[in-house]
């Protein structure tokens, strides 16, 4: 198998669309498995849609060393070419004096050769002391060649590929041109994940665009020379003792819910535990002995998901059973009275409010302040999660206001909750929070939560 690693010099690059476009060309003649750097769902849908197979993600914020190898390893199964795509700018991380979280950090854990995606817009010659730069600042980092992007013709692209490959000594496999068809694909892609199912046809006519594109300006057999042979490893990985399945939890998953890592599945089945998907905007709640409601866009569908009462009532009244339930972020939203989106939200001339679960008494208010950030905290004991130390990250533009009673398990060292430093809002046998976890960086977690639901069942 080979394998390689995409990043970009900045966020807005173009590594997304261009790693997208080599995932959908290089899959036609081989099995890809792709990967991404950092606490991301939306770019892994995508890349999982045109390889054909679960993209995972990998942060060496949440995961230990060993941890990243192991995904790694298990995802890479079966492949031929394993893609990792970076996040933002190659040493972007979460502090400013370590590596910690960066694509760096990954690159290195792996030991693979990077492409470097360059924006050469208004540059030439400068475009070299970027790249130099790059690999003086971590000589660790093995950057194997360059693809510039936003490039124009004659002159500007002759000047920056010869100076580049002078003065850094290596290769620029592809120029590719500004175009229209590609700044369009970049404000699309990144928003709405691929999953959702409104307007995924317009999305796969970008990626076809998108593809094609690139597949003009790329060298694809340079690009496969620069990929590090990575010899087969068949070694036992975390994902592999799989018990019999004697729980069942029921996974919120359509088009509003839809923010899942691709380990939890796996993890879920080490634990004992078979899994059910549903639709809160389609379903009925099915029978299960606990319910997972991942993230997701739940504000673009609160008339649908206001309709579907006969869901809103089920999920309260599983609640308040005490049947297990773990939700994060959009799903802690579903579980509050209503959501309420207020004027101006999305160009709308007035406010709209719908009513959501009830489990957790308040309301969800959006736009909020935009809060991105990673995550640091404890849990308490008690909760369906039990007692542990964790790592995840946050990503909303929400705010969630419950009731000044509300018992929350999370204490925040580092980030920010439903309440200050306060999430994992609990009721009964239900958690819910801002925080996203990573399922194998939490895996005691998530075993916790598998156990809670097992007990309940008996």
């Amino acid at each position: 198998m080979k394998a390689l690693l995409v990043t970009g010099d900045r966020s807005g690059s173009g590594k997304t669309s261009i790693t997208l476009a080599l995932a959908a060309l290089l899959s036609k003649t081989d099995t890809v498995q792709t990967f991404k750097v950092g606490m991301d769902y939306i770019d892994p849908s995508y890349l999982a849609a045109v390889s054909h197979r679960p993209c995972r993600n990998l942060d060496t914020f949440a995961l230990s060393g060993a941890q990243v190898q192991e995904i790694f390893r298990f995802g890479c199964r079966g492949a031929d070419i394993a893609l990792v795509e970076g996040v933002r700018g190659l040493f972007e991380g979460a502090e400013a004096l370590s590596d910690t979280g960066s694509t760096a950090a990954v690159a290195k854990e792996l030991d693979l050769p990077v492409v470097l995606v360059v924006s050469a817009q208004s540059i030439t010659r400068s475009a070299a002391a970027i790249v130099k730069g790059f690999q003086a600042f971590d000589p660790k980092i093995r950057i194997a060649g360059v693809i510039l992007n936003n490039t124009r013709g004659g002159t500007h692209k002759a000047k920056a590929v010869a100076a580049i490959e002078h003065y850094c000594g290596v290769p620029v496999i592809g120029t590719i041109p500004r175009m229209e068809e590609m700044q369009l694909a970049m404000r699309h892609l990144g928003l709405v994940p691929y999953r959702e199912g409104s307007g995924r046809g317009d999305f796969d006519v970008k990626i076809e665009t998108i593809t094609k594109l690139i597949g003009q300006y790329v060298d694809l057999d340079r690009l496969r020379a620069l990929m590090k042979e990575v010899p087969d490893n068949n070694a036992p990985t975390l994902f592999d003792s799989v018990p019999p399945s004697d729980v069942k939890i029921g996974v919120a998953f359509d088009e509003a819910f839809n923010f899942y890592y691709a380990d939890l599945f796996d993890i879920l089945k080490t634990c004992g535990a078979g899994t059910v998907t549903f639709s809160p905007v389609h379903d009925r709640l099915p029978e299960a002995d606990g319910y997972i409601f991942g993230g997701g866009y739940p504000e673009l569908f609160i008339k649908e998901l206001e309709s579907n009462d006969g869901m809103r009532g089920a999920v309260r009244e599983i609640s308040r059973n005490g049947t297990p339930v773990y939700a994060e972020c959009g799903g802690l939203m579903y579980l509050t009275e209503r959501m309420v989106l207020q004027k101006g939200w999305q160009g709308s001339d007035a406010e709209q409010s719908a009513r959501m679960c009830g489990v957790f008494r308040g309301e969800t208010r959006m736009p909020a302040r935009r809060v991105v950030t990673y995550v640091e905290g404890t849990s308490a004991p008690g909760s369906p999660v039990g007692a542990a130390s964790f790592r995840g990250h946050a990503f909303h533009y929400s705010e969630v206001l419950l009731e000044k009673e509300t018992r929350f398990a999370y204490t925040l060292s580092r980030g920010v909750g439903i309440r200050d430093n306060l999430d994992g809002a609990v009721v009964a046998n239900t958690l819910a929070s801002y925080t996203h976890l990573h399922p194998v960086a939490s895996g005691g977690m998530f075993r916790h939560f598998v156990e809670t639901c097992r007990k309940n069942a008996c």
